[in-house]
């Protein structure tokens, strides 16, 4: 498939006239929810990270930036329950107060990370067949094919252990068994029993070695790559229960934040898997009804990779989700994404590439961190190989920071609808149906 572009029309524009667009107020309070993606870890990571990130962007930039801790009530705990920090900024002449949740999900993933070597085989197997059964790895590569061959990659890592397990099974049986020859000690029945016995042994060897494996997954991200895909793939599409239950307790903490008159904006960030569980939460909140006042609503994508389930047969609710959302003119949604992030879909609109653009579509606007422009040469050279670490670029500070600065987004004193007011979408952006699956149920 060519990548394709549509230029903007007024009526995708929340302002079609830039120039007629209001002087906004500050912003002075803002409740940022961050949603991460398929990640294990507790989410006090992501306040160091901001932390450190923070400081260096803020140095960079010639801003002032400081987190305090927010005050933890009894019930919340790293895993299943709240997290999150406060932040005091000076950008721009003003001073802005913003409290930041993660909305924690990781317990759920640590459970769908529980499968043993034998189980995560099958996992492999069956979600392989449900993305090429489906054709819907076949058109996922039509849009990018950095992301699909991140899927593959724990495939083949995979069977690449599998295939050296059974050679030092097929090893230590043979050398067993010649040495049996060798000293004259073979007759038929003991040859039987000699086999047996050494090819035990080498099966033993062989589990031995794929635990080895299982154990420095830290560093090699087969089993934790393929845990992730096969909890998207396991239901088609559709969501978990306990996802579904996680979503609707998110949708009524974002709620509540909206209706609180302390807030000016509301600003939800969706990373990674994290982006198409913030396109539900939202679709959710905005179900609900919003209240006669509530804070302005701002929803930032980084890095998402929507396509890998939207794309899946059974996702009907995630596409009446994007579809609801991008039609809407309560919400302000920017989706960030860069062509050097091997792991995400790239400048591929995540409504448009699966096929639900309402008539009236207006988001999100597909925005590109550009990293090899907002990273200097020699951090560009530094960072370009190692792809997992760039898939969290987004949420880090770049030393020569173009439009998009994750630290001003989130800490600033505009929105996010009046920082993007004006920027057209990237030129280069993917914008044509690719899915073969379009339906949004009943």
């Amino acid at each position: 498939m060519q990548e394709q572009t549509t230029q903007t029309s007024a009526a995708r524009r929340p302002h079609p006239d830039p120039s007629a667009a209001p002087q906004d107020p500050p912003v002075r309070r803002r409740k940022v929810f961050y949603i991460p993606g398929y990640d294990p870890m507790p989410p006090r990571r992501y306040r160091e990270l901001y932390r450190s990130e923070g400081a260096t962007q803020a140095e960079i930039s010639g801003y002032q930036l400081s987190l305090l801790p927010r005050p933890k009530t009894a019930t919340e705990t790293d895993s299943a329950g709240g997290f999150g920090w406060q932040v005091h900024a000076q950008i721009e002449g003003h001073e802005v107060d913003t409290d930041v949740d993660v909305l924690v999900w990781s317990d759920i993933v640590q459970d769908s990370m529980d499968p043993s070597i034998a189980e995560t085989y099958w996992q492999m197997v069956r979600t392989a067949w449900i993305y090429i059964s489906t054709g819907t790895l076949r058109r996922l590569m039509w849009l990018r094919k950095g992301p699909v061959i991140a899927a593959l990659y724990p495939v083949g890592m995979l069977l690449l252990q599998a295939v050296l397990a059974f050679l030092l099974a097929l090893v230590i049986a043979r050398l067993g068994q010649g040495g049996v020859a060798r000293l004259g000690l073979s007759t038929p029945l003991g040859s039987g029993l000699a086999a047996l016995v050494f090819w035990a042994a080498g099966l033993v060897a062989a589990a031995a070695l794929l635990r080895w494996f299982r154990r420095q997954d830290g560093r090699l991200f087969a089993y934790y790559l393929m845990h992730d895909y096969a909890h998207s793939a396991a239901l088609r599409g559709a969501y978990a229960p306990e996802l579904e239950q996680r979503i609707a307790q998110f949708a009524g903490e974002i709620a509540v934040a909206l209706s609180d008159p302390n807030y000016d904006e509301v600003l939800v960030v969706g990373h990674s898997s994290g982006a198409h569980v913030g396109v539900s939460v939202l679709a959710d909140v905005q179900r609900s009804g919003l209240a006669a006042r509530h804070a302005v609503l701002g929803f930032l994508s980084l890095g998402q990779v929507v396509p890998m389930v939207s794309f899946l047969p059974d996702a009907h609710r995630l596409r009446r989700d994007l579809r609801e959302l991008s039609g809407r003119g309560d919400i302000c949604w920017v989706d960030v994404t860069a062509p050097g992030d091997g792991c995400a879909f790239a400048l591929c609109d995540p409504v448009a590439v699966t096929g639900v653009s309402p008539p009236q579509k207006r988001w999100p606007l597909v925005v590109s961190a550009a990293f090899t422009q907002t990273l200097s040469p020699a951090r560009w050279a530094a960072l370009r190989w190692r792809f997992f670490r760039l898939h969290f670029q987004y949420l880090c500070a770049f030393d020569q920071p173009g439009d998009y600065d994750y630290f001003q987004i989130t800490a600033g004193p505009r929105t996010l609808e009046s920082r993007y007011r004006n920027r057209n979408p990237s030129r280069s952006r993917i914008d044509v149906t690719a899915s073969k699956y379009t339906s949004v149920g009943g």
